[in-house]
């Protein structure tokens, strides 16, 4: 018969099949079976095992009984870190905060950087712009505890009567995605600089999200990525799902991006875009 030793470091196999790094407090088996942990001040959470990356026409579709009184449509921005997520809020903000009224919370794991650099930017007035510590499961923040997330929203919705919301995700890797409790509407931003093999490795992310953006392409040449091989991946991937090639940082792309946003709005809210 096998140690406990060596029982417990397959259990923690097991459960960290998504190759985290970070430590995590003690787990304990929940009332219903699933394995839950506590760190960072998180409540104790459980992680969905993630069998396959999923299906887009499959994804979890927008809550039915939405009451955006409470709180105003969100849209979720997600993705692997360094990609362009908070350069994307930025753009948002931009595009969108002479017609409509906005706010945005931010995620980062140990510092409020993300939120400081959209204040930096004048992306928004300040205080329309919300930085939360997520601590080291910063897929947990948008998924599992998404209390942490929800609560500032809520405030800030009510406060600025806001027309949308922006939450951007603490980076994490692959296997991270929004709940349909938090974000109405899903983007997932990853970008060239990983290599061609991106889209088809998939995840959550990549398959569901309701937009995929593919950053950074004007670095192709330099890293030799090849875009035809990137479309015709995240074509397979998301079953003919939308995606957008970008560069962010200059502009490309995003007019096409704000549009998806608009029209998810629009749908999910009866309103007119103005």
């Amino acid at each position: 018969m096998a140690s406990g030793g060596d029982h417990t470091h397959v259990h923690d196999h097991d459960h960290h099949h998504h190759d985290h790094d970070h430590k995590h407090g003690d787990s304990f088996i929940g009332a219903d079976g699933k394995v839950y942990h506590s760190h960072d001040g998180l409540a104790p959470h459980s992680h969905e095992p993630i069998y396959s990356p999923g299906f887009f026409s499959r994804r979890a579709q927008p809550l039915i009984n939405r009451d955006f009184n409470e709180r105003a449509f969100t849209v979720g921005i997600g993705g692997p870190v360094g990609t362009g997520k908070t350069a994307l809020m930025l753009a948002l903000c931009q595009n969108l905060r002479d017609r409509y009224s906005l706010a945005a919370v931010t995620n980062d794991i140990f510092t409020k950087e993300d939120g400081e650099f959209l204040v930096k930017h004048k992306a928004l007035p300040e205080e329309r712009i919300r930085a939360v510590e997520t601590g080291g499961c910063p897929h947990a923040a948008i998924r599992e505890d998404i209390s942490i997330n929800l609560g500032p929203l809520e405030e800030l919705s009510n406060l600025y009567k806001a027309d949308l919301l922006l939450c951007e995700s603490g980076g994490d890797n692959l296997a991270a995605n929004f709940s349909r409790e938090l974000a109405d509407y899903i983007i997932y931003i990853i970008d060239v600089s990983g290599g061609d093999k991106i889209p088809r490795k998939g995840g959550p992310g990549i398959t569901q999200a309701d937009l995929l953006v593919i950053n950074k392409t004007d670095l192709a040449q330099a890293i030799g990525a090849d875009l035809g091989v990137m479309e015709r991946d995240a074509l397979r991937m998301r079953d003919g799902g939308p995606f957008v090639f970008a560069q962010v940082k200059h502009n490309v792309g995003v007019e096409e991006i704000v549009n998806h946003v608009l029209q998810a709005w629009e749908a999910a809210t009866g309103k007119k875009r103005h």
